[in-house]
This record gives C-alpha cells, structure tokens and sequence, in this order.
C-alpha cells in the first residue's frame, strides 16, 4: 500500500471512530450538573427540559441557583404546571429573557392538560409545545429519551465547526453544523439503535464548554484532535465563522421612582411583548432620541407631587436588539396617598420577592440609593 493510500486509509479510520473516542472520553471526563442523571441512569424529562430552557442564552452559573429554587418549589412538570404565573415569573426575576418563564409555564400547563403530565418523546410532538424550539426538542429527545438526534447548541458549533473547518458564517451554516453533528452520534450496541444518543449531544457540549472553548482552546487535551481540520490549520479560533453583528439603535426613556414611607409605587407590564408580565416602576416609552423632557411629560399623576427630582447620571441596560438608557426621577407622597388605576404599593422590604427585570432593579436601586 502507499504512502498516501494508508494515510487516506488512517484518515478515514480516525473519522469513523470519532464517536467512540468521544464518547470514550465523556465517560472519563463528564460533568456533574444538577440536571444530569449519572452514569448509566436515565434522565429525568422534567429536568432536562427546565435546564435546556433556562441555558437558553445564559449561563451554567447563572443557570444553577434558578434551576435548584425551581426544582424545591415544583419537582415535577405537573406541579409547575399548576403553579400561578406570577409565582413562575418571581421565581425567575434576574434570569432574563423573560419569554422563557411564560412559555416554560405554558408548556408545563400544555404537558399537564394535555399529556397527563409525562412529556412526549418524540422530537415531533416536543415541538408542538409551547416554546419548545427545534434544538430544545432535539435536547429532551436525545438526552431523555435516547432519540438518534444530534441537537446543536453553541458549544457544538463551535466543535463541528472547527473540526470540519466549516467556511460559511452562521447562521447560514447552521444547516450543515446539524448535518455533520449528527455525524458524531455514537453507534448502538445491543441491538439498540437508539444507544448513547444522549451521552453523545452531552459529550459534545462539555467538549465545547471545557476544552474546545471560543479563546485558547486546549487543543493537546482534546480526543478528536489528531484530525480536527481547524487544528491542523492554526486558524482553529477563527471558527466558526460569523456574520457582523448588528448593533440596535440607543432608546432613551425615564423610569420614576416613588415611595410612600416604606412603600414603592409599582406596576406590570402587559402580558404580551418585551418583559411581559413583569413588575416595573412607571416609567415612560423607550424611544430612540426622546428628549429628556418628553420622557418626564409621561410621569404617573399623583396627588402631591408637585416636582420631579431628577437623579444624576443614567441607568444603562442592554437588551438583545438595543441598548436602553433610563433617566430616574424620585419623588415622596404623603400616608394614604392612592396608587394610581393600574398601579399598587409594595413594602421596599419585600422588594427581592417581586419579579422585577434586572433593568428595574437597577432603576430602584439607583433612585433609592440601594
């Protein structure tokens, strides 16, 4: 055999076994997060699927704390299922993303109505849940259910994408990052053709959260790196590719801080749109280039507030689709004073019980001096 020949036949060799060298080194090497089951058990459905839709653009950090409280207050689907949705959106204040809290209680009360409290386990009916996406289904299917599916969260891209070299910017790469991740599902044994599927999608994403990280990967440390393309290349930092991001136009607004004694005057937001649902102080529209005084023109009427004390300085927040800067103004009312239609008082000691936005945490604390 030739030279060439036995290296395209070594070439082909590593290919095919890089499922079993992953998942070979999953089992050596695997996380312990609350959510998984260990070794050689079967995953919880429930919590697999709260851990996917809390993960959803946060954090395993940020994501631990919320995922334990949720589990002590509603261990099961059922169990959340019933709870109220404010209880759901104080529950989750500070974690962001606000949609996710809605949807994850629709989808419990969906699972509970619907299905008798246990979740489908196929990636079709999943999908028919209420904020369960194409990756989230692939998730619950593959890891709970051990479903021969391949889903593709970031840390996976950013693993295929590497290893294959892959030259086209996301998100039109998305489409061939799913194709060739399914590549790496491990194969079955004992006739079981649905075999380690899950093991596999969990390999790939610790893979990517620990070693093939997005700067100063540790290449040497890594089971799938004597043919990873990117690697071979020196550019393996570079990948995946990414289309420039789109930086939202600024929106300015006011946010008015009023206290009664020991009070805060608080509202909610609508239930549909940005941070539905969620508690707030009043405060005007975020609109790009509203002037400063057009923000306060939309300040709530109150009996005894003659005069607005404007704070100094701003408070900043970033949204996904633009940046928001809020102006604070302060003001005191006498005992008894009426909250106004649509609004109400509540203790500023129990302020950590409500299910303020961090943008309005940040808003309290800088009109209160918190």
């Amino acid at each position: 055999m030739s030279s060439r020949a036995a290296a395209k036949t070594k070439s082909t060799d590593q290919q095919t076994d890089r499922p079993a060298r992953l998942l070979a080194w999953y089992d050596r090497h695997r996380r312990r997060l609350p959510w998984r089951a260990e070794a050689g058990e079967r995953a919880d459905p429930y919590r697999v699927w709260l851990s996917e839709i809390m993960l959803q653009q946060t954090t395993v950090r940020a994501v631990g704390p919320y995922f334990e409280k949720f589990l002590a207050r509603w261990p099961d689907v059922s169990a959340l299922g019933r709870a109220s949705l404010d209880d759901v959106l104080r529950m989750w204040a500070g974690l962001g993303y606000y949609s996710r809290a809605r949807n994850l209680h629709a989808c419990a009360v969906a699972v509970l109505s619907e299905h008798g409290g246990a979740f489908p386990d196929t990636e079709e009916e999943l999908r028919a849940l209420p904020g369960v996406g194409p990756y989230t289904a692939a998730a619950i299917a593959a890891i709970a259910f051990d479903r021969r599916t391949m889903p593709v969260d970031g840390n996976i891209e950013r693993v295929v994408s590497r290893l294959y070299a892959i030259e086209a910017a996301l998100p039109q790469a998305k489409p061939l990052i799913k194709e060739m991740a399914a590549t790496l599902l491990g194969s079955s044994r004992a006739g079981n053709e649905n075999s380690r599927a899950g093991d596999s999608a969990q390999a790939l994403m610790d893979l990517g959260a620990t070693i093939c990280t997005p700067k100063k990967p540790a290449c040497a440390l890594c089971p799938l790196n004597d043919d990873c393309a990117g690697r071979i290349r020196g550019d393996q930092e570079t990948f995946p590719r990414k289309a420039p991001k789109k930086t939202g136009t600024l929106r300015r607004g006011a946010a008015f801080v009023v206290t009664r004694g020991g009070e805060l005057l608080v509202r909610s937001r609508p239930e549909k749109g940005l941070l539905g649902g969620m508690t707030e102080v009043p405060g005007s529209q975020w609109l790009a280039g509203q002037a400063d005084a057009a923000a306060l023109a939309q300040a709530p009427e109150l009996k005894g507030v003659t005069r607005w004390h404007r704070r100094t300085g701003v408070v900043t927040h970033v949204f996904t689709h633009f940046p928001l800067e809020l102006v604070v103004y302060t003001a005191s009312v006498p005992p008894r004073t009426r909250a106004p239609d649509g609004m109400r008082w509540v203790p500023v000691a129990t302020l950590d019980g409500e299910a303020f936005p961090n943008v309005m945490r940040k808003a309290i604390a800088h009109g209160l001096d918190l």
